[in-house]
């Protein structure tokens, strides 16, 4: 898909071409989405965005200096306990992100000791992670209809649910959306976008600090 103006940069990412990678401790499997820099090394990345099947409960990764945003996407849930990296023999107060319904969301540290539970079998979970003084990231969700206005560094529109046309810009041409499909917008300043359908997008918005660059 080209470019809606002379600034904003558009790509569409469809879902059936995301690569599964499997975690190294066989609970699941990980499909990255877009990641800054592109190709960029776990502990190197700027912003991750990636779609995860979980498989079997068990601890998530830790990630220093990173903020993240977890959303279900499928299954019947899964609930987080958080320790704060204290141990639960100390008596420390364990606190539980319950993600019981599709489009729950769960947002919390990435060094933050996490214990992944799932309530009845498998998950498929929306993550987004932003390296903390290099960008700052939040999730948004649109649910059918929808108009408003973009003004990010980077935007993406990611298809939870549905089938949607997404229009940008003063053309107004559109891109439809089927579950897992990302629209990923570079330089989305003042640009206008209407959704029309029946689904549900995950708006990520991310914008740079002054120690990162688009």
């Amino acid at each position: 898909m080209s470019a809606t103006s002379s600034s904003a940069s558009v790509s569409l990412i469809r879902g059936a071409d995301l690569v599964a990678s499997p975690w190294k401790n066989g609970g699941g499997v990980t499909r990255e989405v877009a990641a800054y820099p592109a190709g960029a090394a776990l502990d190197a990345f700027v912003w991750r965005v990636s779609v995860a099947d979980v498989g079997a409960a068990g601890p998530f990764s830790r990630f220093a200096g990173i903020d993240r945003t977890l959303v279900l996407l499928s299954g019947a849930g899964m609930l987080l306990d958080e320790a704060d990296g204290a141990d639960e023999a100390d008596g420390a107060q364990r606190v539980a992100h319950a993600l019981r319904e599709p489009l729950d969301i769960a947002r919390f540290k990435g060094e933050t000791a996490i214990d992944a539970r799932l309530v009845d079998g498998p998950t498929r979970d929306f993550n987004l992670m932003v390296r903390r003084g290099a960008a700052t990231g939040d999730v948004a969700i649109w649910r059918d209809e929808a108009r408003a206005q973009l003004d990010a560094d980077v935007v993406l529109l990611f298809c939870a649910q549905g089938s949607l046309d997404v229009a940008l810009g003063g053309d107004m041409k559109a891109a439809t959306l089927t579950s897992n499909d990302t629209l990923r917008i570079d330089n989305a300043r003042a640009l206008r976008c209407v959704v029309e359908g029946q689904g549900a997008l995950l708006v990520v918005s991310i914008r740079y600090t002054g120690r990162s660059q688009a």
